[in-house]
């Protein structure tokens, strides 16, 4: 493999080795091997012995460290909760990935969380802050007081919830159900 500067690539081509070079903008590691991520041209930087990828057309709404994002919760299976992500917030562009997003149960929230089942349910619209990318999968952070749960319904009658007494549960009006979550300061209803 000898991947020079200027060279064309398509997405998911081997571009280096992580023995060799850092990913940068729009490359990544897949298990030591560097990657890119959207069709375009190499860039390697041998001054900090990083590798890049200049998009071909304009810049296409990759996912970065740092960024919000919107997301619908797909599954819970013991300590990590599953995120299908929509989009980005604060952009109307679409993804050029479809993204998946994971978020561990230490970062849901500050402090001690026993299950996350009382910070998430499937089918929950969140918020939330990504703090990894590899590729197209996303280590997600909600701590922030922005971040958690925007939408729920409840798990009894689908209802959608409402805020309760607290700030750490929702009550259903239709069938009395009350539910914990980890609830944004943005929650809409």
């Amino acid at each position: 493999m000898s991947v020079k500067s200027g060279d064309f690539v398509m997405p998911g081509d081997v571009i280096g080795v992580s023995e060799q070079f850092l990913p940068d903008k729009l490359a990544y590691d897949d298990g030591g091997y560097i990657k890119a991520s959207v069709l375009g041209t190499v860039s390697i930087n041998d001054l900090t012995k990083t590798i890049s990828i200049i998009p071909k057309a304009g810049n296409p709404n990759v996912l970065e460290v740092g960024e919000k994002i919107y997301g619908q919760i797909t599954d819970i299976r013991g300590q990590r909760a599953m995120v299908n992500i929509q989009s980005a917030k604060n952009t109307s562009r679409g993804l050029v990935f479809s993204y998946m997003g994971v978020i561990h149960v230490s970062q849901v929230k500050k402090g001690y969380l026993e299950k996350l089942t009382d910070a998430f349910r499937i089918g929950d619209i969140i918020q939330a802050k990504v703090t990894k990318v590899a590729g197209n999968n996303l280590d997600l952070n909600t701590e922030d007081n922005s971040d958690g749960v925007l939408k729920a319904m409840c798990t009894r009658c689908r209802a959608y919830m409402i805020p309760g007494k607290n700030k750490t549960e929702l009550y259903c009006e239709v069938c009395g159900k009350r539910e914990k979550r980890k609830i944004s300061d943005d929650y809409i209803y």
